[in-house]
């Protein structure tokens, strides 16, 4: 859809307009720093001008305490509850980045059974990384550290830590096998990303996780409408995250991107506010 492309390419460039940035090689640190973009966005890349949610909420465990704690976990349940995973579709730079790689010419994999329980990744890393291991760090030694963004993330990577050691000599003499470790895992992504759909948020990423959890309950999603169906599977063929649209039209996995909105020659399948997991238009209307 060139709509959601459009939509997502402006999002990156809201999220860093921060443009000098990029020819400075520094972090803004201005007010717009104290707010949560929705979608994963590095804190240190140059251009940001809000906070990464999944950074925020690391930063959180240790401040419970405090009102960022509820203010970064309210955020995302609003986010969540409102839209459920079309941030992940439409307002993510990094699944931007993914979905462009892999258009390049190759023999795309699909329908793999391994596909059905690495899905489940993402909810590890949210647990250990995200929430375990800050817990942990901050008991330890009074600092809830980024465990995900240090160790694991790959947007983290090339939004930010490529730029900074490009632009700054007195970085470039300092990195260690940290920034080694996260350049293999982004290049793995990179690798991934050309023969399956979206790899890293599939079976990776914490803040596609979160809203998962919402994508069934959310007031905006997929609204189906099974007398329009004439089951043809139109719908499940162009999917790219193996899902049936007509069967789960509110999956965990979907991030509405809307292909299967297009490829539905019924239009059975649209965008719109959901009651519950029934479509609106499937609710009898109170009788007088």
């Amino acid at each position: 859809m060139v709509k959601r492309r459009i939509v997502q390419a402006l999002t990156a460039l809201a999220y860093n307009l921060n443009l000098p940035g990029f020819v400075q090689g520094r972090i803004y640190q201005g007010k717009l720093k104290n707010i949560c973009v929705p979608g994963l966005n590095c804190y240190s890349c140059p251009g940001a001008l809000g906070s990464c949610p999944i950074g925020s909420l690391q930063s959180a465990i240790g401040a419970v305490y405090y009102k960022v704690s509820f203010y970064v976990v309210g955020i995302l349940i609003f986010v969540g509850a409102l839209l459920g995973r079309f941030i992940c579709g439409w307002a993510c730079p990094f699944g931007l980045i993914q979905e462009l790689l892999h258009k390049i010419p190759s023999r795309k994999l699909r329908h793999k059974k391994a596909f059905g329980w690495l899905k489940y990744g993402k909810y590890v890393f949210l647990a250990v990384f995200v929430v375990l291991l800050p817990i942990v760090f901050y008991v330890q030694g009074g600092l809830a550290s980024p465990a995900f963004c240090k160790y694991i993330c790959p947007a983290g990577t090339l939004e930010a830590g490529i730029p900074l050691v490009a632009l700054n000599a007195s970085l470039q003499s300092s990195v260690g096998w940290l920034f080694s470790w996260k350049l293999l895992i982004l290049v793995g992504v990179i690798t991934l990303s050309v023969f399956i759909w979206r790899p890293f948020c599939r079976f990776v990423c914490p803040l596609g996780a979160i809203y998962a959890l919402f994508n069934k309950i959310s007031v905006f999603g997929m609204r189906f409408e099974p007398a329009s169906c004439t089951h043809c599977g139109a719908c499940a063929r162009v999917c790219k995250a193996d899902i049936d649209p007509s069967k789960t039209p509110n999956n965990t996995e979907c991030v509405r991107c809307g292909d299967c909105v297009k490829a539905c020659p019924t239009a059975a399948l649209k965008f719109g506010a959901v009651y519950g997991k029934r479509p609106l238009s499937n609710i009898p209307e109170r009788q007088a």
